[in-house]
């Protein structure tokens, strides 16, 4: 794995020494092969006490490394929210239940006698990330990108203008999007981004509800989606069909929606069958399918069924918002002004850049989804307000020895869970090797005991694991009457009040 690294930190003394070989893997017993890393730390009785920041699987995958990994160490996994798994739970679409299985995983990692959850516990306000490294001999930062890119156009703030963040959270059960209240009244929606969370927001507007019944989607979306206008939604992208970031398996899911049918302009196609031999197998792949959708009519079965589709999806390229168009009483969205663009530049270099000429297109509801984005958690952690992430060397935070990042705050929000998995591995190991090094504190640290007694003072109440397991049969026994795998508890008074005692 490459370095990462930014000019303008100095690299410590610490990150100076040379460190066993970068990626060099660990043995099945832990070992780094000839390093003899367990026998030393049995020998010396040392329990590592780590903390890892984010219950995502950034913070899971790194505590399941660490535990694999180091015979003695003990991870505590604190979580914001009184629930865990972050964005698993929280991002991944109730009508894709089969990328939540890693949630079986998670578990296992949780009820390891060597792990502990600590939910409810916001560090940055409860506890600093000065107080959590006195404590333990590693911290690593694990917190995901709680915020979204900001669009920067006149209009953002009119009402019907929402980030795909929010809306995600909002049908996915996240406490602090409850209040969204989309108004799903008007005929066309635009999504402003072309990744897979904007083909799952679009989706997920135009799924006919009933499909989305056994799906753990939330009761109260799932009224408002009944009662939807919605008929037209259109994806809108800065670049072209070669540049688009949705992967192919979420485009097929558009292609088959029942009761959709698509729109894509065959000359935004053009020229594109004799580039595409260019570009890497998964590239090249997705675009033929994009060309054939543009470009073939429907077989006599399709042309027999088109009547019966109510609900149309297109792909909007070389569009570049420039303003959200007000209605007549200047409080809601109407439109929205596009540039058009044109492309300059060859491969990762390729840029849109505008013409002049610019498109007005109706619509009631504007949707961002132009990124996620990491925020800084604690005034002592360096942070990048321009990449979005803490500055590292393979998860080493710069200047900060005994402090780690993993995930979307180590790297930007790219990537799917397995890219995130891996990630988190590498961070791990560096972690694993510094600790073999002796770069780490060599006595004991009080770890989660010390944290304890600060929250009490500040009258901080953890949720365990445990106390999440009864969540969690509660959220499952109140889904089987309506025949859902669970219908998810969004009030955060509401489960505490639950796991009082006596309840």
């Amino acid at each position: 794995m490459a370095l990462r690294c930014w000019r303008w930190w100095h690299r410590p003394a610490w990150a100076r020494m040379r460190p066993p070989p970068a990626g060099r893997p660990l043995s099945r017993n832990g070992e780094l092969p000839g390093l003899g890393f367990c026998r030393l730390f049995s020998t010396q009785k040392l329990t590592p006490q780590i903390c890892v920041v984010g219950s995502g699987p950034a913070g899971f995958y790194t505590a399941q490394h660490l535990l694999k990994h180091h015979p003695q160490a003990h991870v505590d996994i604190y979580e914001k929210q009184l629930v865990p798994f972050g964005l698993v739970r929280f991002g991944v679409a109730p009508d894709h239940p089969e990328v939540k299985n890693v949630i079986h995983t998670f578990t296992q990692t949780a009820r390891s006698d060597r792990c502990a959850f600590r939910g409810h516990v916001v560090v940055g306000r409860d506890v600093s990330v000065p107080e959590l490294r006195e404590a333990y001999h590693a911290v690593v930062l694990s917190y995901g990108a709680e915020d979204h890119q900001a669009l920067r156009i006149p209009g953002e703030e009119l009402s019907g203008v929402f980030s795909a963040r929010a809306f995600v959270g909002w049908y996915n059960g996240l406490p602090e999007n409850q209040e969204l209240a989309p108004d799903l009244s008007c005929d066309t929606a635009v999504i402003l981004g072309q990744g897979n969370v904007a083909l799952d927001v679009a989706r997920i507007l135009l799924t006919p509800p009933e499909h989305l019944e056994k799906t753990d989607i939330t009761e109260a979306a799932l009224g408002v989606l009944r009662q939807s206008q919605v008929k037209t939604v259109w994806i809108v992208g800065r670049r072209g069909p070669l540049q688009v970031a949705f992967t192919i398996k979420e485009l097929r899911e558009m292609i088959q929606l029942p009761g959709t049918r698509s729109v894509l302009d065959p000359a935004d196609f053009l020229g594109i069958q004799d580039r595409i031999k260019e570009v890497p197998r998964p590239r090249r792949r997705l675009t033929e399918l994009l060309l054939r959708t543009a470009t073939e009519k429907p077989g006599l079965v399709g042309a027999a069924c088109q009547p019966l589709t109510s609900r149309t999806w297109g792909l909007r390229f070389f569009r570049s918002p420039q303003q959200v168009l007000p209605s007549p009483d200047g409080q809601r969205a109407a439109g929205i002004r596009l540039a058009v663009t044109r492309l300059e530049g060859v491969g990762e270099a390729t840029q849109a850049v505008t013409t002049g000429d610019t498109e007005d297109l109706p619509c009631g509801l504007v949707l961002s989804s132009i990124g996620y984005k990491s925020r800084p958690i604690d005034p002592s952690v360096p942070f990048d307000p321009i990449l979005g992430v803490i500055p590292n060397v393979e998860g080493r935070v710069v200047d900060m020895p005994g402090l780690y990042c993993s995930g979307w705050v180590k790297r930007g929000p790219t990537g799917v869970i397995a890219t995130t998995m891996n990630d988190s591995f590498l961070t791990g190991q560096s972690l694993l090797q510094d600790l073999q090094a002796g770069r780490l504190p060599s006595g004991p640290r009080p770890g989660y005991a010390a944290i304890e007694a600060l929250l009490s003072s500040r009258g901080v109440r953890p949720v365990s694991f445990s106390d999440w397991e009864k969540l969690d049969a509660e959220e499952v026994s109140r889904g089987q009457g309506a025949g859902k795998p669970r219908e998810k508890l969004v009030d955060p008074q509401e489960m505490l009040r639950l796991l009082a005692p006596g309840t």
